[in-house]
């Protein structure tokens, strides 16, 4: 199975990426983590997106804020998927990384998912990966059925709390 490359701007964007490791854990879908910042470390950031696909990666999720540009500097250097997350910041909420991270020019595409939506960048990033891959498929249907199962599950604790 191909790997989920994640990479975060800096430590600061850890919650957010801890929710997306949970997810491809629990997915059983090998990963690995790597702090590179599209400024501060621009030759690390790209050195790993170039080796991405030679590196047994099958897609990469990029965290950052502020002016979020880590997704967009590994799209630039991968033709592999890339999926964008968002990361609330200081000064506005996370609207200008949620805007510098969907806003890609033509030719450098880049998966966005919500702001701070770790989990939903690793369904993604599985997702992608169970295009080729019938047990992930499976995997993926299985937890949507346990999810839908918790929800149907509330609705009925709801329906009994309130004499419905």
């Amino acid at each position: 199975m191909k790997k989920a490359g994640i990479v975060m701007g800096s430590d600061s964007d850890l919650p957010i990426i801890e929710k997306a490791v949970k997810v491809l854990k629990e997915l059983d879908i090998p990963y690995e983590v790597h702090i590179y910042s599209a400024h501060r470390t621009p030759a690390e950031a790209r050195d790993f997106a170039v080796n991405a696909r030679r590196n047994g990666f099958g897609v990469i999720i990029a965290a950052a804020g502020m002016a979020a540009h880590l997704a967009g500097a590994i799209a630039a250097n991968t033709t592999l998927p890339v999926i964008g997350i968002p990361c609330k910041g200081p000064v506005l909420d996370g609207m200008d990384a949620l805007l510098s991270t969907v806003q890609m020019p033509t030719g450098i595409p880049v998966a966005t998912v919500a702001i701070n939506g770790g989990a939903n960048a690793a369904l993604l990033a599985a997702q992608i990966l169970a295009v080729e891959d019938v047990e992930l498929a499976a995997r993926l249907d299985a937890k949507r059925a346990k999810d839908a199962a918790a929800v149907l599950e509330k609705d009925s604790s709801v329906e009994t709390r309130l004499d419905i």
